[in-house]
This record gives structure tokens, sequence and C-alpha cells, in this order.
């Protein structure tokens, strides 16, 4: 029987895909790739595959999953197996630098972002920001990792000597420029099939956790927006969104082969919209879901139904 295969690192990511591919009578497979081999003397099964690796993998103890990852979407690529999110999402992935570069490439426009590597050179490469606030993080990141605002060269430097200092997993570090907002907000832009389904509100205003998963649950970190009181629910669907970036965004999407992403802005206190995440292993929030009326999960479900009707004949 073909069926749906499942690429991951993290059950608590797939527990509700599952549910709705259960709800849609979807034969399916998981495929956990925090260890694992790959046999290139074979080929691989008959059916779809979707990848969900995540960038932020090593901080679950599974360091090289996504380069465990990268051989089998290789290997499935190789043999002409439908691929959804492939080697090119995962790319962008665990890359940010590739994701700016893609973004800036159709007209997007992203913080201006310096990569460095080495702590001497991470100082040096600051002072292009020196004046004005600018923030750290890492190129391969996820879950808001190496995080850090900065309102001087000192600061940067007692940070880099410290304990404290957070190393890159791939060792690259981006020095960016502090986009203040005027409200404690980011947009994130959901993603299926390539085509846009909803935007949600992510309210920044205790931290910047803006992973929507139920599942997630990270200490407070650096907030892009201005820290302020409010009572608006940490993610909300916004009603009828529509912005002329989003034809763009599409266009990042297809040029890249990506069929599901969360995309993230901020904008300025002019209304300038800068652009600064490509999530290819999107999530979504039960509670802000169940009060719209919109459902990710079930939406990516039913794409995938219709790639594996699409490629075979199910019963």
């Amino acid at each position: 029987m073909t069926k749906i295969y499942v690429l991951h690192e993290n059950p608590e990511w797939t527990e509700h895909l599952f549910k709705r591919l259960d709800e849609l009578g979807l034969p399916y497979e998981d495929w956990q790739l925090s260890q694992g081999t790959v046999d290139l003397t074979k080929a691989p099964p008959e059916g779809i595959f979707y990848n969900r690796m995540s960038a932020s993998s090593h901080t679950r103890g599974n360091r090289y999953a996504p380069e465990l990852a990268n051989a089998v979407l290789a290997w499935l690529e190789h043999h002409g197996r439908t691929v959804i999110n492939g080697s090119r999402a995962l790319q962008l992935e665990v890359s940010k630098v590739l994701q700016y570069l893609e973004l800036e490439k159709h007209g997007v426009k992203t913080p201006k972002t310096v990569a460095a590597v080495g702590k001497q050179q991470i100082i040096e490469a600051a002072k292009q920001f020196e004046g004005h606030s600018f923030i750290t993080k890492h190129n391969r990141a996820g879950k808001g990792l190496g995080v850090q605002l900065f309102d001087s060269i000192e600061a940067l430097e007692r940070y880099v000597d410290s304990e404290a200092f957070e190393e890159p997993v791939d060792g690259v570090t981006l020095i960016q420029d502090y986009i203040k907002s005027p409200q404690s907000f980011i947009t994130r832009c959901e993603f299926v099939g390539g085509e846009f389904v909803y935007a949600v509100r992510v309210d920044t205003s205790e931290g910047f956790e803006l992973c929507p998963a139920d599942a997630c649950s990270i200490e407070d970190l650096f907030c892009p927006a201005d820290s302020m009181p409010t009572e608006v629910p940490k993610f909300s669907i916004i009603e009828d969104f529509d912005h002329p970036v989003l034809e763009s965004y599409e266009e990042v999407l297809r040029d890249n082969d990506i069929n599901v992403a969360g995309i993230e802005f901020i904008q300025d206190e002019a209304g300038q919209l800068y652009t600064y995440d490509i999530n290819t292993n999107t999530n979504y929030n039960s509670d802000a879901e169940a009060k719209a009326g919109q459902f990710g999960m079930l939406e990516l479900a039913k794409f995938l139904k219709h790639t594996l009707e699409a490629q075979y004949v199910t019963k």
C-alpha cells in the first residue's frame, strides 16, 4: 500500500498531524530521524514524503538529525519520489542567511544583517551598527536561539567574553538591526500547498517565544518589540488578513520548492515591514484555531491527501 511518510525528529510536533491523518482515513508511517541509517543500495518505498525537520533539533539532543534528513531527502529525490519540503526547504530551514538572500531576491525587505564566525569577528561586524541598537541571533536557530539585544559595542564585548555567550551550532552568529515596533506583536503568515491559509498575530510582550505549537515551553527570550502590558491572547488569527507581501512570499516558496511554511514579519514605527524568518516545519496553535474556526493541520492533511491521490490510486 502506498502511504504518506512523515520525516521529523520531534514526536510532540507530529501528534496533531497524525490525528488529522487518522480523521481522513489516510495511510501514513512515522519516520523518526533523530538517528538511523540510509541504505543507498535499496530503493525507497512508494509513497509521498513530507519533511518536517527542524533547525532547533540539537536543543532536543538530536544534533545530527538535519544531516541525516539531508541524506534521506537526497536518496528520495534521487529515486524520483514525491517529497514535500525537500532538500531545498531543509537548506533554508537551517540557514537564516539563505532565507534572507532568497527573500531579498524577491523584493522582500529584511533587517540589515551581517554573518560572523569567531568572537572578534562578531565584535568587528557589530561596529557597522554602532550608534543604534542591534541584536544577535544564531544562523541555524529556531526558538529564538541566541537572540540578544545590545545598545553598545561594549555591552556586546562583555557578552561575547562571558560564560553566557551561546556558541551557534553551526558557528555562525548573525548581527542584525533592531527593529523597533510601536506595538508588542509580530505577524506569522501560514502557507499550505504554497498558498496562504491565514495570518496569526503573536503577542511578544512577555518574551520572544514564537513557536505556536501547544507543546512548546521556552524561557522568556528577547522581544524585538516594545514590552507593554496586554490582555490579548498570545496567539490570535487575524480575520481576513491581506497584504501585498503575501504574493512575494508565495513566489519565494514556489521558487524554492517549499509547500508548507510559516513566514514571520515585524513592522517598525514608520510602518515599514521587515521579514526575518521562514519556518518550514511550521506548527499551529489549537486555541487560536478553535476560536477562529480555521485549522492548519487539517488543511495540511487535506493537502497530503490530494498529493497522495494525485500520485497513486488509493482505495
